[in-house]
């Protein structure tokens, strides 16, 4: 029985309100502020302004599960919550500290950082005074295979020498960046899931160089999605995370809550994008009739309204078998959602771009954003195709023994 607990429904009601009283109206200002900044790549003052309200009512690093650094709900309590803030996906999650990757980020940090970097790293993360960036993905090879990862970890006498080049790290031309998590091949002798480790690298490193932002869909994201170079870059001892060959260990603990969130985060767009889709039907009339009349448009909020349900019932059985279970035994339900939630997504919001006709796909409304970030989910934290063979090498092997 998938059963909130009722601290789990208390979050919901105060972060409710949060959005309510404070999310929603900030968004017009947001937009406003933004617009008037030098650059995409900016922190609006309206941000900061809702992080410290955030902090002040106690909504913050909600979705930790240590209760040193956060209230310490479970998977399945923290669930409905980043749906909610997935009503309002460019500013609710780091509203509340609850934004990828520093979401993942701080767990690595938490579950296996020394002292050195939890003060230097972590600490700050938890309090939002700096953000950080997951560097793994590489334009040369399938990175979907994270075995494929090619940047070299040379080690030599002083420590790691990095070289390479990576894309989509995103956070990384986040103005408040100051660290990334990067992935390479420290030992490419080594059994294939040992010659991966991972390393812990100031941004400002001599030899680490942000080549670009690549925007995605032709929106600059304020976070950014930058590619980086590394020539040369000398990485201490002390800086491995966990061991040498540790690193696709970590990349896999590090994926499994965080595609919960995203998963739900995905819900919660997809749910906005209902609402705004039946407001418009509601408020339109062509040839004489309002547009919620029309068959097809009924149809189309019936669907959308199954299967965002169907979406919610099967994240919320992925949150609670990684509580019962673990990640590990849980991986079949996590591969699953993190296909169906985004796809489902897609199809509510596009149905409302349809509905909203032309200014649908305009900056008029948040749909053709949300579609924009909504499309890019199918490939991050591994594409739709990776996670249906896990799924299906899964089922086959029930029957092939």
């Amino acid at each position: 029985m998938l059963e909130i607990s009722e601290r789990g429904r208390e979050y919901q009601e105060r972060l409710n309100a949060f959005m309510d009283e404070f999310v929603y109206p900030a968004e017009p200002v947001y937009a406003e502020q933004m617009a008037a900044a030098a650059s995409p790549h900016t922190q609006p003052q309206i941000l900061e302004d809702l992080k410290a309200e955030a902090k002040k009512q106690g909504l913050w690093n909600l979705f930790h599960p240590h209760p040193e650094w956060g209230p310490g709900l479970t998977n399945l309590d923290y669930a409905p919550l980043a749906e909610i803030t997935g009503r309002s996906l460019e500013i609710a999650p780091e509203a509340i500290n609850c934004n990828a990757p520093d979401t993942g980020n701080m767990e690595v940090f938490t579950v296996f950082g020394t002292d050195e970097h939890k003060e230097k790293y972590l600490g700050p993360l938890l309090e939002g005074e700096i953000a950080s960036a997951f560097a793994m993905t590489e334009p040369a090879v399938a990175s979907s295979d994270a075995t494929n990862v090619e940047m070299s970890m040379e080690r030599t006498d002083d420590g790691f020498v990095l070289n390479g080049r990576k894309w989509f790290a995103s956070n990384a031309m986040h103005p408040n960046c100051r660290v990334l998590i990067v992935m390479g091949k420290t030992d490419p002798t080594a059994a294939v899931h040992r010659q991966q480790s991972m390393l812990v690298v100031p941004i400002d490193a001599a030899g680490v160089t942000v080549v670009r932002n690549l925007p995605v869909y032709g929106y600059a994201d304020r976070e950014g999605h930058a590619e980086i170079v590394f020539e040369n870059v000398l990485v201490p001892f002390k800086d491995i995370l966990k061991g040498e060959g540790e690193g696709f260990a970590i990349s896999q603990a590090r994926l499994g809550p965080g595609r919960i969130h995203h998963c739900m985060r995905a819900i919660g767009a997809a749910e906005r994008a209902l609402e705004l889709m039946v407001k418009r039907a509601e408020s339109r009339v062509t040839f004489g009739e309002k547009l919620s009349n029309r068959a097809n448009i009924q149809d189309w909020i019936a669907e959308s309204r199954i299967e965002i349900d169907q979406a919610r019932l099967l994240t919320l059985h992925a949150a609670d078998m990684m509580d019962k279970y673990g990640n590990k035994v849980a991986k079949n339900e996590i591969a699953e959602i993190k296909v169906v939630a985004p796809t489902m997504a897609l199809k509510v919001i596009d149905r409302a771009v349809q509905v909203h006709g032309g200014g649908g796909v305009t900056e008029d409304f948040p749909l053709a954003r949300m579609w924009a970030h909504m499309r890019t989910l199918r490939l991050a934290d591994g594409p739709d195709e990776v996670h249906k063979r896990s799924i299906a090498r899964n089922e086959i092997r029930k029957y092939r023994a």
